[in-house]
C-alpha cells in the first residue's frame, strides 16, 4: 500500500474536550441509544424486526425500503464505534445479540438481504437481484465494512465470518452473473467494504474483487445516474446520484492506495475538482438537484438519462430546492479523507472541515435525537410546490405530501439511510483529527483532540486547548516526547489570512492551504500555539451561479451563518432583509435552543414588502434598517418552523 498518510484510530486520536468533544459525549448520550429505541421498537421502525422476521423468531412480512438493512448496519457500526471508545455493558450486550442475530440470518452462499430471505420464507418464489433497487450490494457492502469494525474491536470473528461470506457471494456474482452485479451496484458501498475486508484478512482475493467491480462496471451499458455510462478511466465530470458518485469514488480511491494505480489516482483528482470547484455549496453541500436530466442540453438525445437525486451542472446552485442529502455529505468527507490520505494536501482537509462544521452538523439537531434527509440553503413559507417529505427517496410511488412551510427534522425518517450515517460518522469523527507518515505526525482538524504517536523509539502525544470554531486560538501542549519526538505538521485553513504560530512563544511560518512543519527536540511542556484570525467574510457567488446573482454569504472561521426568521422582529419577513455593504457584524456569544454558539450581530437593510405577483415595480423608497443577528447554519431549525436562508440579498 502506498498512501502519504494513514489516520490515527480511536487508541491514538480522540475528541477530550471542547467542541467536537461536546459533539462526541452527545453521541454517546443521545444519539446511539436514541436511534437503538427507534429501531428496537417494532412501532416505530422495522429495523430489528425484520431481522427478527428472516431468522424465524417473529412472523409477518418485511416492512421498509428495501435497503433497511443496510441502515441498520450503519448504526451497529456506531455502536461499535462507541464500544471502543466508551463501552458501556448495555451496548456490549446488545452489540452481541444484534451479531448472533445478523449471523443466524446468512444464507449458506453467503446472501444476506432480510426482504428476499423473509419473502422466501413466506413463498419460496424470491430471486435475489430480481431488482436493481433492491440495494443487496449496497447492504452487503455496509454489512461487510461493520463486520470488519466489529473485529477489530471486539476480537470476535462473528461477523468477520459473515463479511467474508458476503464478499464470497459478491465474488460468485462478479464470475458468474457480472451484468447481475453490475445492474445492482446501486449506492456501491462494496468497493470500500472488500478493501476493508482486505486489509483485515491480508487475503488478496478481496483486493483482486475489488478490481473486479470496476471492470464489471466499466463493461456495463448503464446511465449518467448511477455513474456507468463510460468508462470510470474516462469520466471527467462528477454527474448523477450524488451519493452514488461519492461512494464510488471513495471506494476507487481505497483501491488506488493498494494499486498505486497513478491514472485512476489521477482520475480521482479531476473528478474531485470538478465538485469543489464548480458544484459545492458554501456549506460543503453535495447533489444540488432532486431531478434532472443529463447531460444537460444536449442535442443527442440518445446521451440524455434521467438523473436522480443529483450533481447537476457546473455552478447549478438552487437555494431552496437544494437537495444535499445528508449522506452525499457524508460520502465526500469519505471520498475527501481517501484522497488527503493518498496525497497529504490539505485542500482535501480543508473541504472535510467546510462539511463537517456545516452541513453535516445541520443534518442532525442540537439535542442529537431529530434528523434532515435533506439540507436546503434556504426555507420560505407558502411554497407552492411540493418537496419530497424529509424520508421519500422518490424511488417508489408514494402519495405526494402537500405544500408546506415547514422542513422539520424529525427522530425517525421512512427512509433512514442519513441518520445512522450521521450516528456512524460521528462516532467515528477522531478518525478525522489526525494522521501519521514516516514524516511524523499530521493534524488535520481543531476542536478539543488529544493525539499520540510512536514510531521506532520516538513518541509525540498533544493535547489541544482551543475555543475553536469560535475562537481561532489552537493551544497544543507536548504531554509526552521520547527519542526527540518526530515533526509535527499543522493544518492551517486556505480560509485563514495571517496565520500566526508560535512554539514557546518563538514565530515560525504558517501559509494558508498547507501544512505548517515544526521539526524540533521536543519536551513535555512545549506549548505550539496556531492562531487563526476569524474576521467576519463576506461572500458572494461565481458569475455563472444565477441563483446567487445579487445575493453574499456571511463565514467566520470555518463556519458559514444564516438568518432565520425566529430572530427577526414581527412585521418584517425573510425576502425584506438585505446585507448593506460595509456593514458591521459583529461576533458575540450566543444561544440557540439552549445551546451556546457564536452568533454574528448588526444593523441590517429592511427591503419594502413584496407583492404576489410574478412581477411588480420597484419602489423609490428609502431602506429602514433593523437590528438582527444571524447564526450558524447548522445551528437553524432547531426553535419549531421558520424561514431560513443562507444567502442575503446585497445592497448599497
Amino acid at each position: 500500500m502506498s498512501v502519504a498518510l494513514t489516520p490515527l484510530g480511536a487508541a491514538d486520536a480522540r475528541w477530550a474536550r471542547g467542541f467536537w468533544g461536546g459533539i462526541h459525549e452527545r453521541t454517546r448520550e443521545a444519539t446511539v441509544p436514541d436511534m437503538w429505541r427507534s429501531l428496537s421498537d417494532a412501532g416505530v421502525s422495522p429495523g430489528l424486526a425484520n431481522f427478527r422476521r428472516a431468522a424465524g423468531l417473529e412472523d409477518g412480512p418485511h416492512e421498509g425500503p428495501p435497503f433497511m438493512d443496510g441502515d441498520f448496519y450503519k448504526w451497529l457500526e456506531a455502536a461499535i464505534a462507541q464500544l471502543e471508545t466508551d463501552p458501556e455493558p448495555w451496548l456490549a450486550e446488545t452489540v452481541e445479540e444484534v451479531a448472533t442475530l445478523i449471523a443466524s440470518v446468512q444464507r449458506e452462499d453467503g446472501y444476506l438481504h432480510t426482504p428476499t430471505i423473509i419473502e422466501a420464507a413466506h413463498h419460496g418464489d424470491a430471486i435475489a437481484l430480481a431488482d436493481r433497487f433492491n440495494f443487496e450490494t449496497y447492504n452487503l457492502g455496509h454489512l461487510i465494512t461493520m463486520g470488519v469494525r466489529h473485529h477489530e474491536v471486539t476480537g470476535s470473528t462473528t461477523l468477520l465470518d459473515v463479511a467474508r461470506g458476503a464478499a464470497s457471494f459478491l465474488e460468485d456474482l462478479a464470475t458468474d452473473k457480472p451484468l447481475e452485479l453490475a445492474r445492482s451496484a446501486i449506492c456501491p458501498s462494496h468497493y470500500m467494504a472488500v478493501i476493508e475486508l482486505y486489509r483485515a484478512t491480508g487475503d488478496e482475493r478481496w483486493l483482486r474483487l475489488a478490481e473486479a467491480f470496476v471492470r464489471v462496471r466499466d463493461d456495463f451499458e448503464g446511465g449518467d445516474d448511477n455513474q456507468d455510462r463510460v468508462p470510470v478511466r474516462e469520466q471527467t465530470v462528477v454527474a448523477g446520484h450524488a451519493v452514488r458518485a461519492n461512494y464510488l469514488y471513495a471506494g476507487l480511491a481505497d483501491l488506488v492506495a493498494e494499486t498505486d494505480d497513478a491514472e485512476l489516482q489521477a482520475v480521482l483528482e479531476n473528478l474531485w475538482d470538478d465538485v469543489v470547484e464548480t458544484k459545492l455549496y458554501v456549506t460543503g453541500g453535495c447533489g444540488a438537484l432532486y431531478d434532472g436530466a443529463s447531460p444537460d442540453g444536449s442535442p443527442w438525445q440518445g446521451d440524455i438519462s434521467r438523473v436522480h437525486q443529483a450533481y447537476g451542472r457546473a455552478y447549478q446552485l438552487p437555494n431552496t430546492t437544494a437537495h444535499t442529502e445528508t449522506c452525499a455529505n457524508i460520502g465526500m468527507i469519505l471520498w475527501s479523507e481517501r484522497m488527503l490520505a493518498l496525497t497529504g494536501d490539505a485542500r482535501y482537509a480543508d473541504v472535510i472541515e467546510r462539511i463537517a462544521f456545516n452541513t453535516l452538523l445541520a443534518g442532525i439537531s442540537l439535542d442529537g435525537t431529530g434528523y434532515f434527509y435533506t439540507n436546503a440553503l434556504r426555507q420560505v413559507r407558502a411554497l407552492p410546490f411540493a418537496l419530497r417529505r424529509p424520508g421519500d427517496t422518490g424511488l417508489h410511488p408514494v402519495p405526494p405530501p402537500p405544500p408546506s412551510d415547514e422542513r422539520l427534522r424529525e427522530p425517525y425518517l421512512s427512509c433512514f439511510c442519513c441518520p445512522p450515517n450521521l450516528a456512524r460518522t460521528l462516532a467515528r469523527f477522531h478518525e478525522r483529527a489526525a494522521s501519521v507518515s514516516p514524516d511524523g505526525l499530521f493534524v488535520h482538524q481543531y476542536g478539543g483532540s488529544d493525539v499520540r504517536h510512536a514510531a521506532d523509539g520516538r513518541v509525540l502525544a498533544l493535547s489541544e486547548e482551543s475555543d475553536y470554531p469560535w475562537d481561532g486560538r489552537i493551544a497544543f501542549t507536548v504531554t509526552e516526547a521520547s527519542g526527540g519526538g518526530m515533526p509535527l505538521h499543522l493544518r492551517v485553513p486556505a480560509w485563514a489570512s495571517d496565520p500566526v504560530l508560535e512554539v514557546n512563544g518563538s514565530p515560525l511560518s504558517a501559509v494558508p492551504g498547507a501544512y505548517a512543519r515544526i521539526d524540533r527536540d521536543w519536551q513535555v511542556g512545549d506549548v505550539v500555539v496556531l492562531t487563526l484570525p476569524m474576521p467576519v467574510r463576506v461572500l458572494r457567488g461565481h458569475r455563472l451561479a444565477e441563483e446567487l446573482t445579487g445575493q453574499v454569504a456571511v463565514q467566520r472561521g470555518p463556519v458559514v451563518y444564516a438568518l432565520e426568521s425566529a430572530d427577526l422582529p414581527d412585521g418584517v419577513v425573510l425576502e425584506q432583509i438585505a446585507l448593506r455593504r460595509g456593514s458591521s457584524l459583529q461576533a458575540r456569544e450566543g444561544e440557540v435552543a439552549g445551546h451556546r454558539v457564536v452568533e454574528l450581530a448588526g444593523e441590517f437593510a429592511v427591503l419594502p414588502p413584496g407583492g404576489d405577483a410574478l412581477y411588480t415595480d420597484l419602489e423609490d423608497t428609502p431602506l429602514s434598517t433593523v437590528a438582527g443577528r444571524l447564526i450558524p447554519y447548522f445551528a437553524w431549525g432547531n426553535r419549531g418552523a421558520s424561514e431560513m436562508s443562507v444567502w442575503l440579498p446585497l445592497v448599497w
